[in-house]
C-alpha cells in the first residue's frame, strides 16, 4: 500500500526536482562571458598541434624521423619526405595531421626527439567541412587562427 501511494504521489519526482531547483539559486550559478572573456586554460591542457621552427632560420624542427606517426595510435599523422644528394639527410617534404580523429592524447608529441611537433593550449578547433580539420604543414607551423570577437 506504501509503495502505492509513493507511485500515486510521485514522490521520486519531486525528491529528485527538490534537489535540482535546491541548487538552482542564483548565488550558485556561474557563467564565463566566453568571446568577451577568454577562459583559463589549465597548465598542462593539450590542444591544437604546432610543428615548432627555429627562430633564427625559420626553418621547420622536424628532422622526418616518423616516429610521431608509429607512435600515435589513430594512424592520422602521415609525414612525407625526400632525400637530399648533398647532405644525404632526410628532407620534410609534407606533413599532415588529421585533427578530426586525434584524441590529443600526446604520444607524438613525447616521440619526438627533436621537440618539433608539441600540442598547444589553442582549444578552437571549430571547421565548416572536414577538410578543415585536415591540417598541412603550412597550417601546423603557423597555427590556429581563432576568430577574435570584439565588443
Amino acid at each position: 500500500m506504501r509503495q502505492f501511494l509513493r507511485t500515486v504521489f510521485l514522490v521520486d519526482l519531486l525528491k529528485g526536482l527538490w534537489v535540482t531547483f535546491r541548487s538552482q539559486h542564483p548565488k550558485y550559478i556561474y557563467t564565463e562571458q566566453y568571446p568577451a572573456q577568454r577562459p583559463k586554460v589549465a597548465e598542462r591542457y593539450r590542444g591544437a598541434p604546432r610543428l615548432n621552427i627555429h627562430p633564427e632560420t625559420g626553418e621547420t624542427l622536424c628532422i622526418a624521423c616518423n616516429l610521431c606517426a608509429l607512435a600515435c595510435p589513430e594512424n592520422l599523422i602521415v609525414v612525407s619526405w625526400e632525400r637530399d644528394e648533398q647532405t644525404k639527410r632526410k628532407v620534410l617534404t609534407n606533413f599532415t595531421y588529421d585533427t578530426s580523429r586525434c584524441m590529443f592524447c600526446g604520444l607524438c608529441e613525447d616521440a619526438c626527439p627533436v621537440d618539433a611537433l608539441e600540442l598547444t593550449q589553442d582549444f578552437e578547433l571549430a571547421f565548416y567541412t572536414r577538410e578543415g580539420a585536415i591540417w598541412d604543414r603550412q597550417m601546423l607551423e603557423e597555427g590556429p587562427r581563432p576568430t577574435r570577437y570584439k565588443f
